[in-house]
């Protein structure tokens, strides 16, 4: 096997045995409920529209496709972006 020689070798991004200390973990916990409220306050908009201004979703800014679609692909690109910026973070 051509790979046999790496099989005993630390992978270069591990870190050994090191272990997250209290004050890492509530840095990460905070910016992981951060980055959720935002993503949340994007999602109850979302919602909120959809369920008390029902013609505003109804509107096509562009590209033929309405507000509701948009918004929908957006959360979805969002929630992407907020998980790379929780990883660059962490």
């Amino acid at each position: 096997m051509q790979f046999a020689q790496f099989r005993n070798q630390p992978h270069p991004y591990h870190q050994g045995n090191s272990v997250d200390t209290p004050s890492s973990q509530a840095r990460n916990s905070k910016y992981g409920l951060i980055l959720f409220s935002i993503y949340s306050a994007f999602y109850l908009g979302f919602v909120l529209v959809n369920a008390f201004a029902s013609t505003w979703v109804e509107w096509v800014p562009f590209l033929g496709l309405n507000l509701a679609i948009i918004w929908g692909f957006v959360l979805i690109a969002l929630a992407l972006v907020l998980a790379l910026v929780y990883g660059f973070l962490c």
